[in-house]
């Protein structure tokens, strides 16, 4: 059972977290949900699209002006707290790596925080112990943040990802935060190159073997792109078939721009693979 906030998943339930991102050069929407408004729209519509999960980020992933972790914790640490106003079913988890800026979340009623970087600050991990939030642990290769991949190289790349995300998870429950909201993500594109992510998605299966959930975040990623030759705007297709197959595979947690179209994605899968029922069921019976 995953527990997270006030919100429990079944084992074959899958899970939607929407990103929300408060910066204004975010890979994907450059900023479309920097200012509160339209960041507060985007937190209705993902929850009424079936988002379960609001990931909110404060600084962007790939390389760009310096973010300071106060200016961080000012784009996120009063909108998490609106976000638990309006929303107090939600589940809220911040993507960060600063343990400070996890504490003032924390603080502000985050329940997750999503440690993309790999436990760069192994102090974010305590934060999450010392106030009962979950934590996502992931594989970067070491990068730090917001560094690109350049000529890395794995003996076994799906071996490293266990060691690291089971390592990290490990300590994570030792530490104190809740075994049941822990999960683990092989962490496509960080720290890696194409072909190495899209290995990381073949062995999936090997991840959600440890029993600990697992946490994919594909959306509109470079790996996609490149697989397939399309610039950003023009991914959707390649995510949701990746998304399909990690599904298939057990994945349970999915970050996503696409809200609506992942939630038919994994319903679909979900009812191939016979933990749905169908909407409804007329074929033949009339």
């Amino acid at each position: 059972m995953l527990r997270l906030g006030r919100r429990e998943f079944g084992t074959h339930e899958p899970v939607i977290m929407a990103i929300v991102n408060r910066t204004p050069d975010s890979f994907y929407d450059q900023g479309a949900t920097f200012q509160d408004e339209p960041a507060l729209t985007r937190v209705e519509q993902a929850v009424a699209e079936g988002a379960a999960i609001i990931d909110i980020g404060g600084v962007k992933a790939g390389p760009g002006e310096e973010v300071t972790a106060e200016e961080e914790a000012r784009r996120t640490v009063g909108f998490v707290a609106e976000v638990r106003r309006r929303f107090p079913d939600v589940v809220i988890s911040v993507d960060t790596w600063r343990h400070d800026v996890g504490e003032a979340v924390c603080e502000a009623g985050a329940d997750l925080l999503n440690d993309a970087w790999g436990g760069v600050d192994p102090r974010l991990a305590e934060v999450a112990a010392r106030y009962g939030a979950g934590l996502v642990c992931t594989h970067a290769g070491g990068a730090q943040p917001r560094t690109r991949p350049h000529r890395v190289t794995y003996d076994d790349i799906m071996a490293d990802i266990l060691r690291v995300t089971v390592g990290l998870a490990e300590r994570a429950v030792a530490l104190g935060v809740p075994r049941e909201a822990v999960l683990i993500d092989p962490g496509h594109d960080f720290g890696k190159n194409t072909r190495h992510s899209l290995e990381a998605t073949r062995r999936l299966d090997e991840m959600v073997a440890t029993g600990w959930p697992v946490l994919v975040s594909l959306s509109n990623k470079d790996f996609v792109g490149e697989t397939l030759d399309k610039p950003v705007k023009e991914r959707v297709v390649g995510t949701l078939a990746t998304t399909a197959v990690s599904a298939w595979l057990g994945a349970q947690v999915y970050r996503v721009h696409e809200v609506a179209e992942t939630r038919q994605v994994l319903d679909m899968v979900a009812s191939i693979a016979g933990h749905r029922a169908p909407a409804v069921a007329r074929r033949g019976l009339a």
